[in-house]
C-alpha cells in the first residue's frame, strides 16, 4: 500500500451502561435510523416514542445486566480487542473503531484517522453477511460524516465475507475445537439474527449469505442434512420474519429425538446480548424446559487468531474487490 491507509473497524454498538437511561438512549438512536425500521416516519415515531421508550428500555437493561462485565459490554470489549489485535499485526497502520450508534462513535473514529493524515480509508464493518440493516448504514453513516473533510481519502467499503475461505475456517476450526473438549451433540444449531422477511422480498442479500454460509460451513464439518438445522433469532413485533425461528426450533427439536444440541452464531463476529443472553441463557432455559438434557453455546470468533488473520486478509489482499457502489 503507496498511499498512508487508515482502517476503520465497525460494529452495531451497545448502550454504554447497563441501565435503563442507558438503554433507552442507545435504542432511541438505534431504532431512529430509517435503514433499521423502514416504516414511514409518521407511523413509527409514535410506536417508537410512546410505546417501545417507554417498554423496553427496563427489560433490556435486566437482560445487559446479565451479561455484563468488570470491563463494560460485551460486545464493546470483544470489538476493542479484535481492533487491538489486528493493530498488533499492522503496527504502522492506524486502527480506529467506531460503532454505528452510540460510543465510541463513527465520528469519533474517523477523526482520530484524520489526524493521522491517511490518504487511504478501508471500512471494514464487523458483519460477515452484508444487510441493508447493517452494512448499507453503517456505510452511509460514514460517507455523510466524510463529507465536510477538507481532503476525502481514496475509500474502500468491505461488503462482507460470507463466504471468504478464511472466514469458513475460523468458524470450522472453532467448531472442532468446541468437539475435541466436549464432545459432539445430537446437532449443530447454526442461529443467525433475523429480518423482517419482507426486507428480503424487497431485495436484501443477507437470507441468501447466510444459507451460503451454512452450506460452507456444514461441507466443510462434513455434516449430513439431519445432523445441523440453520435458524434465526432475535425477532420484534407481529410481521412475519426469516424463519425457522430459533426458539420455536429449539422446543420443537428438544419435544423430539433432539436431546443434546450445540448452538454456534455464524452472523456475529463478536459475541454479545444476542449470543450470550438471548442464547445462553434465554434459550438454553427455553430448551431444557421443553425436554433436552443438553444445550451448549460456541462462543464468536472474537479475538482469536484465526479470525484476526482473516480480518488481516480482507484489508491487506482485497481492499479492491469489496467496493460498494
Amino acid at each position: 500500500m503507496n498511499k498512508k491507509t487508515g482502517i476503520l473497524i465497525s460494529n452495531l454498538g451497545t448502550p454504554v451502561a447497563p441501565t435503563q437511561k442507558a438503554v433507552r438512549a442507545y435504542l432511541k438512536e438505534f431504532l431512529s435510523d430509517p435503514r433499521v425500521i423502514d416504516l414511514p416516519r409518521w407511523k413509527w415515531w409514535p410506536i417508537l416514542n410512546f410505546i417501545i421508550l417507554n417498554i423496553r428500555p427496563k427489560r433490556s437493561a435486566r437482560n445487559y445486566q446479565k451479561v455484563w462485565t468488570p470491563e463494560g459490554s460485551p460486545l464493546l470489549v470483544h470489538s476493542q480487542a479484535v481492533a487491538e489485535a489486528l493493530q498488533k499485526t499492522l503496527p504502522d497502520t492506524p486502527i480506529a473503531l467506531g460503532m454505528r450508534y452510540a460510543q465510541p462513535s463513527l465520528k469519533h473514529a474517523l477523526l482520530a484517522l484524520r489526524k493521522a493524515n491517511i490518504e487511504r480509508l478501508i471500512v471494514l464493518p464487523l458483519y460477515p453477511q452484508y444487510s441493508a440493516t447493517t452494512t448499507a448504514t453503517t456505510f452511509e453513516a460514514v460517507m455523510t460524516a466524510l463529507r465536510r473533510c477538507p481532503a476525502l481519502p481514496e475509500i474502500h467499503l468491505i461488503r462482507d465475507y460470507h463466504d471468504h475461505p478464511l472466514y469458513i475456517a475460523a468458524l470450522k476450526e472453532s467448531v472442532l475445537s468446541f468437539w475435541q473438549k466436549n464432545g459432539r451433540a445430537d446437532k449443530l444449531m447454526l442461529s443467525f439474527h433475523g429480518l423482517p422477511q419482507r426486507y428480503i422480498t424487497q431485495g436484501d442479500p443477507y437470507f441468501s449469505q447466510c444459507q451460503r454460509t451454512t452450506q460452507l460451513l456444514t461441507e466443510a464439518l462434513n455434516l449430513k442434512p439431519d445432523e445441523y438445522i440453520m435458524t434465526f433469532q432475535s425477532r420484534v413485533g407481529f410481521e412475519p420474519w426469516l424463519q425457522p425461528y430459533t426458539d420455536h426450533a429449539l422446543i420443537h427439536l428438544a419435544q423430539s429425538e433432539t436431546k443434546k444440541i450445540q448452538v454456534i452464531c455464524p452472523g456475529f463476529a463478536c459475541d454479545c446480548l444476542e449470543t450470550l443472553e438471548e442464547i445462553n441463557i434465554n434459550y438454553r432455559q427455553l430448551f431444557l424446559n421443553a425436554g433436552g438434557q443438553q444445550f451448549d453455546y460456541i462462543p464468536c470468533l472474537n479475538q482469536n487468531a484465526a479470525h484476526i488473520a482473516l480480518l488481516l486478509e480482507l484489508v491487506q489482499k482485497n481492499p479492491y474487490n469489496h467496493n460498494h457502489d
